[in-house]
């Protein structure tokens, strides 16, 4: 039993060690040797005997196995699991002539029951089985992570991938995450990770962190009671008395601390999901709705909950429909605005020198395009089709959870990551209470999108 519990523990401190996911130092294919002997432990796992130190055994020792393998070791670890752990194909074809001859007497619920069973792989109950250990959960979800790397490369990974999916839909389902307010007397450990996460406005420094803390300041995250430590998607909120306009005004943290008695507005401004392997699990939705709860409880004369978001495709798609470009860009309108001339029959050439931001310098410039920007952004938000859904993904995630598209602004984030993205336009996307589940509605069953007057006139100018 001690040796066992040893081996556990070994197991643990090394998936401590080296927890974050990187491979292991040499990145090499698995020797002869290896691929037997991780066979054999494969097999172990699958067959599932033993009791529950047995299982924590098995686990702790495949997890030191693969995080200590490196990156080619690790896909062809994946690769086994895939390929040789899954359904009998012959029982799961005498299981299925038994349910069909089964129909319609007392023995099709037995029957179906066993179609079930010869249907559920080998590939989870390996999987589960990390379920063990304390660190198992995050275990599993970074190594998801790896194999979506992989699966470019390795279309028969495709079935673990989608069992590790279907498995992750489960357990974490929105009722079993927590929501938690994240401040500055947080634990340094997961401020350290809101700087590490932060994937649409990078945190600079500890004092840009403390500034998106203040007291005119929200942040929340979810947590999944076997990830207590990790925050699964987390949301920065601002709160004001108006509709913002510009990124770079509300991280400015040489800017007053707003007085929160008199916010009537809750802007969100950054949205992450933190873990990669959890690709395909919503719960973005649901946190906004907690979040407006919540605010709605401790600031009872909010009225106005707003997003300041980005528009990260918006570049991609102007490159791919060179016409629309063109045509809010005529050549007089480019010659007024002093342009190169060869921007005028060069609409990619146009649209890198507006990536670039070198015309924001110019307050010419700055009037001329603002105009004929800001229609393109439109039609790019609304679609140009009938029906047509929106190509940005942002767009397409608020709008699926019942927002509106309510304004564009003009030189909003003026970084150059503003610039290179959507020539420095953002956009608010406004959540009315009282409208959300309409507008969920009509955008789910006919896609239909819901926008201010002031958008939609934009997009058919």
């Amino acid at each position: 039993m001690v040796e066992i519990e040893n081996v556990v523990a070994r197991g643990l401190k090394r998936m401590r060690q080296i927890m974050g996911g990187q491979a292991g130092t040499e990145d090499k294919p698995l020797s002869p040797r290896q691929l037997v002997r991780l066979r054999s432990q494969l097999q172990d796992c699958a067959t599932a005997l033993g009791g529950e130190v047995a299982a924590r055994q098995r686990a702790a020792r495949l997890a030191e196995t693969y995080l200590g393998l490196g990156d080619r070791g690790r896909r062809e670890f994946l690769c086994m699991i895939a390929r040789e752990f899954g359904p009998d194909p012959q029982m799961v074809a005498k299981a299925h002539k038994a349910y069909h001859a089964a129909i319609g007497t007392p023995r099709q619920w037995d029957a179906e029951a066993g179609l079930r069973a010869a249907l559920r792989s080998s590939r989870l109950r390996i999987m589960t089985q990390f379920n063990a250990l304390p660190q198992g959960v995050k275990f599993l979800v970074d190594l998801r992570a790896d194999l979506l790397r992989y699966l470019a490369q390795d279309e028969g990974l495709h079935p673990l991938d989608l069992e590790l999916e279907s498995q992750f839909v489960d357990w974490f389902d929105v009722g079993f995450l927590e929501l938690q307010r994240i401040t500055w007397q947080s634990p340094a450990a997961l401020l350290e990770k809101l700087i590490e996460y932060e994937a649409v406005h990078t945190i600079h420094s500890w004092t840009d962190l403390r500034n998106r803390l203040d007291t005119d300041r929200r942040c929340y995250a979810f947590f999944h009671p076997r990830m207590p430590h990790e925050p699964l998607i987390f949301v920065e909120v601002a709160l004001t008395n108006r509709l913002a306009d510009s990124i770079q005004l509300l991280l400015d943290e040489d800017a007053p601390v707003f007085d929160t008695g008199r916010a009537d507005t809750a802007i969100f401004y950054s949205i992450s999901n933190t873990q990669r392997g959890l690709r395909g699990v919503s719960f973005g939705n649901f946190l906004l709705k907690r979040v407006i709860d919540d605010l709605t409880r401790d600031f009872p004369r909010l009225k106005s909950f707003s997003t300041l978001s980005p528009l990260p495709t918006f570049w991609r798609w102007v490159e791919h429909n060179p016409k629309e470009l063109e045509a809010v860009m005529g050549e007089g309108l480019l010659a007024s605005a002093g342009t190169p001339r060869e921007f005028a029959h060069n609409p990619a050439a146009l649209a890198a020198y507006l990536r670039r931001g070198e015309w924001h310098g110019e307050p010419h410039l700055r009037r001329v395009l603002r105009h004929p920007l800001t229609r393109l952004a439109a039609r790019y938000l609304l679609g140009t089709g009938k029906g047509e859904l929106p190509f940005d993904p942002v767009a397409r995630f608020h709008l699926g959870n019942g927002a509106r598209v309510e304004r564009l602004n003009w030189l909003a984030d003026t970084s150059a990551k503003g610039f290179a993205q959507s020539y420095g336009l953002m956009v608010n996307y406004l959540y009315d209470p009282n409208a959300i589940e309409e507008n969920v509605e009509a955008y789910s069953a006919q896609g239909q999108i819901a926008a201010s007057a002031a958008i939609r006139r934009a997009a058919k100018e």
